[in-house]
């Protein structure tokens, strides 16, 4: 098996691929080995010193690590994930916690819909492909909330992102978004 791994716009997390699917749908961040009882393969990943969270996509899992090298890191993480695909170990064995708490009044419903559609068909994807998710939380006077994870969470350059990337998209077809925020 052969595992190929990316560098993110985050120095601190790697993509790893390993050429088959990782979730069905959707993605999911664990921050800690206590939040990962759902997954045997992040119970693992935790295992290796120096990691700090693990991000899984649809195809890839996004590693962060802490403050030490990844020359320190990376043969343990790639040897982890690489044991655990040879195994066919399920990836989960429970459900993980989702965030699905939204805030939006009623009357934003339309509004917030054609942002959520924005967001999945537009931003998510590119997002993805530097190790990380982006996901609606809320619609507040004009303000748009936005959760990031994976690589995207405490990257250098999110804050660019949202202000410069997202909202301008959202300002351009949504003339109702003043502002993004992060949660």
């Amino acid at each position: 098996m052969f595992i190929q791994t990316e560098a993110t716009p985050n120095p601190a997390t790697l993509k790893f691929l390993p050429g088959r699917a990782v979730l069905p749908y959707g993605a999911l961040e664990f921050r800690s080995k206590a939040d990962a009882d759902a997954s045997p393969l992040a119970q693992r990943l935790f295992d290796v010193p120096g990691v700090a969270t693990v991000f899984f996509g649809t195809d890839f899992i996004a590693v962060t690590k802490t403050d030490v090298d990844w020359q320190h890191v990376k043969p343990g993480v790639l040897g982890v994930i690489m044991e655990h695909f040879m195994a066919d170990a399920p990836v989960l064995t429970g459900t993980a916690a989702q965030e699905d708490d939204e805030f939006f009044d009623e009357k934003d419903a339309e509004t917030v819909e054609l942002i959520k559609e924005l967001i999945e068909n537009r931003v998510r994807p590119a997002v993805a492909n530097d190790g990380g998710d982006i996901t609606f939380r809320g619609f507040e006077n004009g303000v748009v909330y936005l959760a990031m994870k994976g690589a995207c969470s405490g990257c250098p350059s999110s804050t660019a992102t949202l202000r410069h990337g997202i909202q301008n998209l959202l300002r351009h077809y949504v003339p109702e978004v003043v502002e993004v925020r992060p949660v």
